[in-house]
């Protein structure tokens, strides 16, 4: 049986916090209107205390973006919990989302504080965000490095004082899979409270396993993953929202986990976030790459023109994108250069196929990729050498 999973994206927060990533306040409400349509349950705004025109970018789009929970960040200090919280003043859904860290190289060597002094900071935060709000998130930061015993009373303590969603982040990804299944399982056992509580993953790539650990630590019993469009965020980045989706529709079998995702509405949702911060995405990025479903090796083209399930695990209208692409380069064989030229509407023989095939191969050599515009002059080129040995000498020409 499948469990339903709240999807959190923090690409307007933890994914524009990475260098060169900086929206400003209209592009944000074009792009939390879009993770609206995608169908995302949370929508994390941004952190408002950072600086007003984040506080302002929060308040336009809790007041516009009316379906989905809108989220606010913020330290476990009042200043920043009263700023989240006049923020969301007008959201019809609103979080607000206090952190903490909890591990003790964070609290020994960057909050010089002690645990017991953290525990009263946690419990602190989150009784002051609920004067604003019944929705409220903590967050354990670096809790993947976390003693699992201070952790489990700092849960206990702050589901107590009314915290609704318990994250348990992996922030500088550290953890295995199997290593944070087994965490989450430990955590949510150990955990007095239980009743009602959701508990998070917010996993990073700084080993490049954020996508398998946030379904790992779903295995575990978390029920809302944290993640980017395009995977985006500090360092390497974090869970690329529209892997994690994917891997769910197509794995069910191994993945049992349901969301409300639009997955048709994934490639565009990706390359309106390209617009907007001008920063590509990798090539063979997963899913929304522009290589995700192109085809060059003649072996892959040929299986794919007869049936594209040899080598496509999902269609790529599933996901937004228009079609499979067969792109002619060096490695292509002469069933796709055949296909290419019918689809421009050239046909030939095979003398002359072999002609054209022998061309396209000469010219990729030299430019790396063949055009439909380069195939066309080729094609056109053979079919007029064709004509002209084919006509007798004398005929047709007026004598």
């Amino acid at each position: 049986m499948s469990a339903d999973v709240i999807v959190f994206d923090t690409t307007l927060r933890d994914g524009e916090q990475a260098p060169g990533f900086s929206l400003r306040i209209p592009e944000k409400l074009v792009l939390a209107r879009r993770l609206d349509a995608l169908g995302v349950d949370v929508i994390e705004a941004g952190f408002p205390i950072a600086s007003v025109d984040d506080a302002e970018a929060v308040r336009q789009i809790a007041g516009q973006v009316t379906r989905p929970v809108i989220a606010a960040l913020a330290r476990c200090t009042p200043a920043d919990i009263e700023c989240a919280g006049r923020a969301l003043e007008h959201a019809r859904r609103g979080r607000i989302h206090t952190f903490l860290a909890t591990s003790d190289l964070h609290l020994e060597r960057k909050l010089r504080i002690t645990r017991e002094h953290c525990l009263e900071l946690a419990v602190k935060g989150v009784t002051i965000a609920r004067q604003f709000t019944d929705d409220v998130q903590f967050s354990a930061e670096d809790a993947t490095r976390s003693d699992v015993g201070f952790l489990t009373r700092v849960i206990d303590a702050v589901i107590a004082a009314g915290a609704t969603t318990i994250n348990l982040p992996d922030t500088v990804g550290y953890s295995t899979p199997d290593e944070i299944q087994a965490f989450f399982e430990t955590i949510i056992a150990g955990v007095t409270a239980r009743a009602g509580v959701i508990y998070s993953t917010h996993c990073h790539d700084d080993l490049g396993l954020a996508v398998a650990n946030s379904v790992s630590a779903l295995h575990g019993g978390a029920r809302q993953v944290e993640c980017t469009v395009n995977g985006i965020g500090e360092r390497a980045g974090n869970a690329a929202l529209e892997e994690i989706v994917m891997i769910m529709k197509v794995r069910a079998d191994r993945a049992p986990f349901v969301t409300h995702i639009q997955t048709p509405e994934l490639f565009a949702t990706s390359q309106l976030l390209t617009e907007l911060t001008g920063e590509a995405v990798q090539a063979n990025k997963a899913i929304v790459g522009r290589n995700a479903f192109a085809h060059e090796s003649g072996i892959h083209q040929d299986g794919m023109l007869k049936d594209r399930r040899t080598y496509e695990i999902m269609s790529p209208v599933s996901v937004g994108v228009p079609s499979t692409t067969l792109v002619l380069g060096k490695h292509s064989g002469r069933h796709a250069v055949a296909q290419k030229c019918e689809a421009l509407g050239f046909a030939f023989a095979k003398r002359e196929l072999d002609q054209v095939y022998r061309q396209m191969i000469a010219l990729a050599d030299t430019q790396k990729h063949v055009s439909d515009a380069d195939l066309s002059a080729i094609a056109a080129a053979v079919k007029a050498d064709a004509a002209h040995v084919a006509t007798p000498v004398g005929y047709g020409h007026g004598v």
